[in-house]
């Protein structure tokens, strides 16, 4: 494993980054803190990703005992200025990708790295060209992935990734919810941290 001299604690319940993490041979364990996303009604959308990261990481401050990092993310979906959020209901999910459809839209996934001795906020940033989609395929989207804890509705990883987005500028994995390669590399660059090759 990657980085296996640090102990790396993942301050997220999504399955998604566990994943990206485990791919990219990272090892950590996960612990979540208790925290209200909320954010200022008067930040910038660009900055709301990395606020909330540095937040998640902040709450999660205790579990720090020796040389724990802590890895908080947090991923917003803007189209035209406005943050896309995960839908309330399945009219709400409908309404979102109905609304993404034939756009291109900003995936920001901010990423706040915490230890003892240092603190490090950064964002991976990603723009999505989506096809027009007929109500008929948003429905069945909706309705066989059931996308309800997903930012925007979507997920690239699924039926409307593969069928439906045409391009992408920025990373796959920062759209799916880490930026691992700007993770990666900040943890290189971590003091007192020496990176295995892999093999």
């Amino acid at each position: 494993m990657i980085f296996s001299d640090k102990k790396i604690i993942l301050a997220s319940a999504s399955p998604r980054r566990s994943q990206l993490l485990r791919q990219a041979g990272i090892a950590f364990e996960i612990k979540i803190p208790e925290v209200e996303e909320s954010y200022p009604e008067e930040l910038p959308v660009e900055e709301v990703a990395p606020f909330l990261a540095k937040k998640k990481a902040e709450a999660a401050r205790s579990f720090i005992v020796d040389k724990e990092i802590i890895l908080a993310a947090d991923s917003v979906v803007i189209l035209h200025g406005i943050i896309y959020e995960k839908p309330v209901d399945r009219a709400d999910a409908i309404r979102i990708i109905g609304q993404l459809s034939g756009q291109v839209h900003q995936v920001i996934t901010g990423v706040c790295l915490l230890s003892k001795e240092k603190m490090e906020v950064f964002s991976g940033i990603s723009k999505v060209h989506f096809d027009r989609l007929s109500l008929e395929e948003i429905e069945y989207y909706v309705d066989t992935c059931q996308p309800f804890d997903k930012a925007g509705a979507y997920a690239i990883q699924e039926w409307i990734g593969l069928c439906k987005i045409s391009r992408i500028e920025g990373t796959y994995a920062n759209i799916m919810g880490l930026p691992v390669d700007l993770v990666y590399r900040k943890l290189q660059d971590w003091e007192g941290i020496g990176a295995k090759k892999p093999a």
